[in-house]
């Protein structure tokens, strides 16, 4: 998800081709959090994203991957690339520091269980702001609440596998030269690689070539699609709270199925 406040824009920076992202007013951390995001993600070595050039409290100035045709293999690199990132784990849940889902706080405390920093620092906290945005009535917030006491039951034991957080299909960008590289790094985080694939089904979907290529690399049970909308329901109800009613009907019809 961008970031709606920001103002992104391409241009020269030191005679190198540059994406300036803007947010005049950010919260002070904001593009630190991005920068972290992406250097943490470039450590990895397993998908390519844009040089950090310099960072202000204001102002993140990125290296201009450009934009272009898929090549051939793209969906293949992708999962490929994508597989070998989430291939790296973590004993914890959680994140050296905290971060941002859109424009959205996101809290990255380190945390043993899975279950419990998916209910503690995703779901409970996006469910409290809808309460007190109006968003969502008390009952729909109980239904939250019961979802979280059942996610040992819906979801299966995985380990912490390092994850962007915040891919949609937009955030998997085609570079010039055709290849995948990944953008908007502000909520990277140790967390279920299932929810990482559930998001990319969120708002359309990778074609096949993306997931054999990714099967080929990485254990992926067979029937994670089925608990897809329980991960979702996190970017779902973030949506509602930046966005409004429009998404409170996807958010009911998940907790109808599983709260």
């Amino acid at each position: 998800m961008s970031a709606g406040r920001q103002q992104i824009e391409r241009t020269t920076y030191r005679n190198l081709a540059v994406v300036v992202k803007r947010w005049p007013g950010a919260p002070a951390d904001f593009f630190t959090a991005e920068a972290t995001g992406l250097a943490t993600l470039a450590a990895a070595g397993a998908m390519r994203v844009p040089r950090v050039l310099a960072l202000e409290p204001e102002r993140l100035v990125l290296e201009d991957l450009g934009e272009g045709v898929q090549k051939e293999r793209f969906w293949t690199i992708a999962g490929e690339g994508l597989a070998a990132q989430h291939a790296l784990r973590n004993a914890r849940f959680g994140f050296k520091r905290d971060g941002y889902c859109g424009p959205t706080p996101q809290s990255n405390a380190w945390t043993d269980d899975g279950w419990a920093f998916f209910a503690e620092h995703r779901l409970l906290p996006q469910a409290r702001r809808a309460l007190d945005g109006g968003h969502l009535p008390s009952d729909d917030v109980d239904a939250v609440e019961r979802v979280c006491s059942r996610l040992r039951e819906l979801i299966p034991p995985q380990r912490a596998s390092l994850l962007h957080g915040d891919l949609w299909m937009g955030n998997l960008h085609c570079c010039a030269d055709g290849s995948p590289a990944l953008i908007d790094a502000g909520a990277v985080h140790y967390g279920w690689p299932e929810s990482e694939l559930a998001m990319l089904t969120l708002f359309g979907s990778p074609p096949d070539a993306f997931w054999r290529a990714y099967g080929a690399h990485a254990v992926v049970a067979s029937d994670w699609r089925e608990r897809a909308p329980v991960y979702n329901l996190y970017h779902l109800l973030n949506h509602l709270n930046l966005f409004g009613g429009s998404y409170r009907a996807g958010v009911r019809e998940v907790l109808e199925r599983f709260g």
